[in-house]
């Protein structure tokens, strides 16, 4: 079974930067492509960020492309979201996800997705 691990949320100033860990219980992380998600009270899960199996291939939505970046590192079975110059509207849980898969693409779909995290809080105060 496969266990995703996020970190790094808390607290943080408007125009400051926070970068959130997301750590796969897994043999080969290169086997999963991973993505990010937020949520906010009373909202749908949103799509954040992704990235392809080998981390060659990645996307972050247009609401944070600019400020935000994905990135992996497949030998520490971690991926990462760094979060710079963040807004109040950047407060949410923000979920790791993960998809089995042997394509070389990232997945923007929350519903592509077989694994969740349990998610971490992320405040920004103005």
């Amino acid at each position: 079974q496969v266990q995703l691990v996020e970190s790094g949320g808390g607290l943080v100033q408007a125009g400051g930067s926070m970068r959130l860990s997301c750590v796969a219980s897994v043999r080969t992380s290169s086997n999963y492509a991973m993505g990010w998600f937020r949520q906010s009270p009373g909202k749908e899960r949103a799509f954040v960020a992704a990235i392809n199996r080998i981390g060659g291939l990645s996307r972050v939505a247009d609401s944070v492309k600019g400020r935000f970046t994905v990135s992996r590192d497949i030998a520490k079975k971690t991926m990462y979201l760094q979060m710079n110059n963040v807004k109040p509207e950047d407060t949410a849980v923000y979920y790791c996800a993960a998809k089995s898969t042997d394509e070389i693409l990232y997945y923007s779909d929350h519903s592509a997705y077989n694994y969740w995290g349990q998610g971490t809080q992320v405040t920004v105060s103005s």
